[in-house]
């Protein structure tokens, strides 16, 4: 899949803006994924999608932790200027067993420091939305955006 879209441009949009049939494309292709069903009638039944939606969308409609395999993906985080924040960011990116390849932070202000991370993604462990997710969870992080993908 990779090579196929090796030439095209991607956005990374939020699931709640985009129309219901691209969202049941993504749906029923997840189900093809897992097992859940077996053919693409099946799938499309399931999710009540007109199989002519479907063949529109579905080259083109894809989870972000498929767009990102063996990708970069550069991070911006909001961290509060707190010893062990930016220790605990790293040590859970070690977890997911990404590879850090850059780490670039700006001098705290008003308690605030920001922090771009660059990370390759080829090994990880686990799907960079779980990552993400993890990284929320630290306590002293205050926000987290993908600002780049290669």
């Amino acid at each position: 899949m990779a090579s196929q879209n090796r030439n095209k441009d991607f956005l990374i949009i939020s699931k709640n803006i985009l129309p219901e049939a691209i969202l049941k494309t993504a749906q029923a292709k997840e189900l093809l994924v897992k097992g859940d069903a077996q053919t693409i009638n099946e799938a499309v039944d399931r999710v009540q999608l007109s199989r002519s939606a479907f063949y529109k969308y579905k080259d083109g409609v894809f989870p972000f932790y498929e767009a990102s395999k063996e990708k970069i993906i550069t991070l911006s985080l909001t961290l509060e200027n707190t010893a062990g924040v930016l220790s605990n960011v790293l040590n859970t990116i070690a977890c997911f067993r990404a590879n850090i390849l850059t780490i670039n932070q700006g001098i705290p202000l008003q308690g605030i420091a920001n922090v771009t991370i660059s990370i390759e993604n080829t090994g990880m462990v686990d799907t960079p939305e779980n990552l993400l997710a993890g990284l929320g969870e630290i306590q002293g992080v205050r926000k987290i955006e993908v600002i780049g993908q290669n």
